[in-house]
């Protein structure tokens, strides 16, 4: 089944169930993939559909972030619910172990020595990881690898 096809059925589920949270969050990850397909006129790949779930899923982790600061437990929550139901729409994400055995491998191939070869290693290692990892982490290890 196409993820938007799956998209779709989720939301009639979450519709029939009165499930709220989960109706709302596939209601934004439907408008922002609409939003995408008007703006560029093109019908979107599933491929390019995680792309978006991956940035939403990462606009909700942001927001976490700044409700934690604001000790707004009643958004936190719902963040909270946000993530998991998004999550449950991408590939399973990678461990940190498997990260850096990832990262590792792609220093070596690409033979960089320190942190002045950092663009060249996230431009050969974020296509392995596309959707399987936050980038934040990722550079993250990379930065911790290199040192």
């Amino acid at each position: 089944m196409a993820l938007k096809d799956q998209l779709q059925a989720d939301l009639k589920t979450a519709m029939k169930e009165k499930d709220k949270v989960r109706k709302s969050t596939i209601t934004m990850i439907r408008a922002a993939i609409l939003q995408v397909e008007k703006d560029e006129k093109v019908e979107l790949t599933d491929e390019q559909i995680l792309e978006i779930i991956a940035k939403q899923l990462k606009q909700r982790r942001d927001s976490l972030t700044e409700f934690e600061k604001a000790k707004r437990d009643d958004l936190i929550q719902q963040a909270h619910e946000e993530i998991k139901v998004i999550t449950s729409y991408l590939p399973t994400q990678l461990t940190i172990d498997e990260i850096r055995v990832i990262v590792n491998e792609t220093i070596q191939e690409t033979g960089a020595i320190d942190a002045k070869d950092m663009g060249k290693i996230m431009g050969a290692l974020m296509p392995k990881i596309k959707g399987r990892a936050d980038g934040k982490l990722v550079n993250q290890v990379v930065r911790e690898s290199l040192i």
